[in-house]
């Protein structure tokens, strides 16, 4: 697969848009949950004004009352697009595709068409949070598959864990992470092609959250998992929620491979009506015509890369920060600083900024925090000092 690099946009960068100012008038969970002296880099939300394309398609959707329910394959159609000029993928087949109201409401429904109650989900942690909320509270048993060395797939760790799932007699599924929430790491084609391999000799099914499948660093080959060889019978959940900031427009897409597509087909028909047509709408213009945004922010992001690693080596050198290949997300180890499990607790009670604790992200989380780059550099630089005040 021949991946199509993306070249300067011309665009100017989002994330050096909008001012602390105009930020704390939002009314979103990133801007409301904590008090206002608090700086928040925590909930996946960026500080940036959306995309041009995306805010003419949803006002002019509003303007003619096109609210109804979602219909039609535009959506489908604009990732298939997408993916074929960006990742080199051929392969989304748009009679492959659901709508569904979400990614994470997208696994759920993926995870009931291949696994019953109390059946097994392995997850390789530490991972996104609510990968344990969600499949436990829909009665399947979590089953972890630690990371390994360089925070990347453990194939040994994760074929025990395929091992121990199948081995009790049930059907059996991996709720990969790809690129991988916290840690950025984006898996390569051999990495995805072994798991495959793995997941068709213990008849594991996969199901693939590649939400932030957009927001990978521009020498970086994002890998679909479904374009491997050996990953037919999977089932993928994409959105254009994380790279365009909308996810308070909610739509997302399930993609299968061509000998998932019979699991596919029994999806309820209820299903496609959870999508907001409004999302539905934002999601295909920024597919669409939202890529010199999108440019403009991954440059934006890389440089909010390096000025993090520099203001951690002047502020903060006990912290170890591996920057991340994908997502906006920095996965911190803040265990040399001697903060115990959850250092996110002193840096919001003594610095004023929240982070999101590593605890909940299970496995290999504790003693660390997530912090988000996805902000002006202006509070990049403040998080950190007030996380470097709080230790004094």
């Amino acid at each position: 697969m021949i991946r199509i690099p993306h070249a300067s946009s011309g665009e100017p960068n989002p994330l050096r848009a909008l001012t602390l100012d105009q930020l704390r008038c939002r009314t979103s969970m990133k801007w409301r949950t904590h008090p206002d002296d608090v700086l928040p880099m925590w909930v996946a939300e960026m500080d940036v004004p959306l995309a041009e394309p995306v805010v003419r398609a949803v006002t002019d959707a509003l303007a003619r009352g096109d609210t109804g329910y979602p219909a039609g394959s535009a959506f489908a159609e604009a990732l298939a697009d997408f993916a074929d000029e960006r990742w080199g993928w051929k392969g989304l087949a748009v009679e492959r595709t659901a709508i569904v109201p979400d990614v994470m409401m997208g696994v759920v429904e993926m995870l009931k068409l291949v696994t019953g109650p109390g059946d097994p989900v392995v997850v390789n942690t530490p991972v996104y949070p609510p990968f344990f909320h969600f499949v436990e509270h829909m009665d399947r048993q979590v089953v972890e598959a630690p990371l390994g060395a360089g925070l990347r797939i453990d194939l040994d760790r994760l074929e025990e864990a395929f091992r121990r799932a199948v081995a009790q007699g049930r059907r059996a599924a991996y709720l990969l992470c790809s690129p991988h929430n916290p840690t950025g790491t984006v898996h390569t084609a051999d990495e995805l092609a072994a798991v495959a391999g793995l997941a068709d000799r213990y008849g594991v099914h996969v199901v693939a959250d590649e939400i932030h499948a957009q927001l990978v660093v521009g020498d970086v080959d994002f890998v679909p998992y479904l374009s491997v060889p050996g990953a037919e019978n999977g089932l993928s959940l994409m959105s254009a929620s994380k790279a365009w900031n909308l996810a308070g427009l909610k739509a997302a897409l399930a993609v299968a491979g061509p000998t998932a597509a019979a699991d596919l087909a029994r999806l309820p028909e209820e299903v496609s009506h959870g999508p907001s047509h409004v999302g539905v709408i934002a999601h295909t213009a920024a597919l669409r015509d939202g890529t010199a945004w999108l440019d403009a922010l991954l440059s934006g992001l890389d440089d909010n890369r390096r000025l993090l690693t520099d203001l951690l080596a002047e502020h903060l050198p006990a912290i170890t920060y591996r920057p991340g290949e994908a997502t906006y997300f920095a996965w911190l180890d803040c265990r040399a600083l001697g903060l115990g499990d959850d250092p996110a607790d002193r840096f919001l009670r003594r610095g004023r900024v929240a982070l999101n604790s590593g605890i909940p992200f299970g496995t290999g989380g504790a003693g660390h925090v997530r912090l988000n780059l996805a902000t002006t550099p202006e509070i990049v630089e403040e998080g950190v000092r007030r996380m470097a005040a709080a230790l004094k």
